[in-house]
């Protein structure tokens, strides 16, 4: 018969046994034994070394940069602008497009479909800006932004996602964190103008409810230029 014992990659081995002790007063101590280990048996007891410690740390260190790094899940898509992995950050942009709105009773607006605007978004693991476009073109870092002419967005561009529940902690590719906070921004219902910000030209309510289950394509002329180009907000 053929030894295959060189086939395999590696064996783990026990070497060393740790035993925690505790004591049951106030103040809690703790003491940690160390132990060799001899054909699978502990010996050679004695209090754990500051170098025996040391190496402990040193097997146990883990890189949580790495771990938490935002991943491509193959080729990136053709509208990403720009991203960070290690700050879980991306920008990108999405064309002209048919969403489903949903917006509170107090608005008065029936929700509905209706064409929105090309719009620009910028998110982390825990915020949302989004701005918006005046072409269905690629924007360059010369491109303006535009107020996103939505409710519950302050003047910087940062959505108030109000009672939604926002939980990006287990999405670790581009592709799934763009998905996720599109998804979180259109399903979440629309209710006030923040602060009195009026991000268009006119009246917010009678735009929407002029657009909401029509054909009618977003009139980008009434969108109102921020002081900002995508340059300014490129990561």
């Amino acid at each position: 018969m053929k030894d295959i014992t060189n086939s395999f990659r590696s064996y783990f081995y026990p070497t060393t046994a740790l035993v925690f002790y505790q004591n049951d007063g106030a103040l809690n101590e703790t003491y940690v034994e160390h132990f060799d280990m001899e054909d699978g048996k502990p010996v050679n007891p004695h209090p754990l070394s500051a170098e025996e410690a040391k190496r402990l740390a040193t097997a146990l260190q883990v890189d949580e940069d790495k771990i938490s790094l935002l991943k491509s899940d193959g080729i990136l898509q053709n509208n990403v602008l720009s991203f960070d992995a290690k700050k879980s950050a991306i920008i990108w942009y999405t064309k002209a497009q048919l969403k489903q709105l949903h917006f509170s009773d107090s608005l008065g607006i029936k929700s509905g479909r209706a064409n929105v605007p090309p719009l620009v978004w910028k998110i982390d693991k825990d915020t949302l800006q989004i701005f918006a476009l005046a072409s269905n073109r690629k924007p360059t870092p010369n491109s303006d932004l535009y107020y996103a002419p939505f409710f519950n967005i302050h003047q910087d561009g940062s959505v108030c996602m109000g009672t939604v529940s926002i939980n990006t902690s287990e999405t670790g590719s581009v592709k799934e964190l763009m998905s996720l906070w599109e998804n979180y921004f259109f399903n979440s219902y629309f209710s006030h103008l923040m602060a009195d910000h009026n991000p268009v030209d006119g009246n917010c309510v009678l735009l929407w409810e002029s657009l909401i289950d029509t054909d009618k394509q977003f009139p980008t002329d009434i969108l109102i230029k921020t002081n900002k180009k995508l340059k300014d907000i490129l990561l």
